[in-house]
């Protein structure tokens, strides 16, 4: 079996495991794998992700050009990421829904409150609020271009999540990630209030998470 092949069918598989985490509805969402410059697997436009099939995904190059298949309309998203940080392999982009209710609900916020959570700060650093722009426009690559590469996943502001790796495996973690933190901290608004780590704590995880590295954990 081919390379192609093979990612196909784990893009498909993901695809199922981010639809049974109710992080994907009908035909949101979009995934992609890059190959080579020449190559970019990516999801198509229109289709129930839970039902994909491997041969209806779509190929691209670092251009954008189409070199089969009907490409998700929010491929320009993809490639900003692809073009800002060249150690991506795969991008995600999910509709997690707690973690969309924070962008709208607080609006003020530039980030998810990551000092609540040691999580937070040892798998991914620190999560970001993109500020919204319409999808499938190269509006919102532009937005996200400010944002790379030093941040592998991300909150669409009013949109849902986006996350990058170096593998599939790592950018499908991330978005896990991001809606389970979204999650506990909603828990702990409706509770009561959210409380931060003391200050000292916090330096030391993200010292921690400094000498660990980029990638999301």
């Amino acid at each position: 079996m081919s390379d192609k092949k093979k990612m196909n069918k784990a893009i498909v598989k993901v695809c199922k495991r981010l639809w049974a985490r109710n992080m994907l509805a009908s035909a949101d969402g979009n995934v992609s794998y890059r190959l080579s410059d020449q190559e970019i697997l990516i999801t198509p436009s229109g289709v129930a992700k839970a039902f994909m099939d491997p041969d209806e995904m779509a190929v691209i190059d670092i251009e954008g050009n189409i070199l089969k298949g009907e490409p998700s309309s929010e491929r320009l998203m993809h490639l900003a990421v692809y073009r800002k940080a060249p150690q991506a392999k795969a991008v995600v982009h999910a509709h997690p829904p707690h973690a969309i209710a924070w962008s709208v609900s607080r609006p003020d916020l530039t980030e998810l409150p990551s000092e609540c959570l040691s999580e937070v700060i040892l798998a991914c650093g620190s999560i970001p609020l993109v500020p919204y722009a319409t999808p499938s426009t190269e509006e919102m690559g532009q937005h996200l271009e400010n944002f790379l590469p030093d941040y592998r996943v991300m909150i669409l502001s009013r949109h849902g999540g986006l996350a990058w790796g170096e593998s599939l495996e790592e950018a499908v973690n991330g978005m896990e990630r991001l809606e389970h933190s979204a999650e506990i901290l909603w828990l702990a608004q409706t509770m009561g209030e959210l409380t931060s780590l003391p200050p000292s704590s916090v330096e030391r995880l993200k010292t921690m998470r400094k000498e660990m590295g980029p990638r999301i954990l």
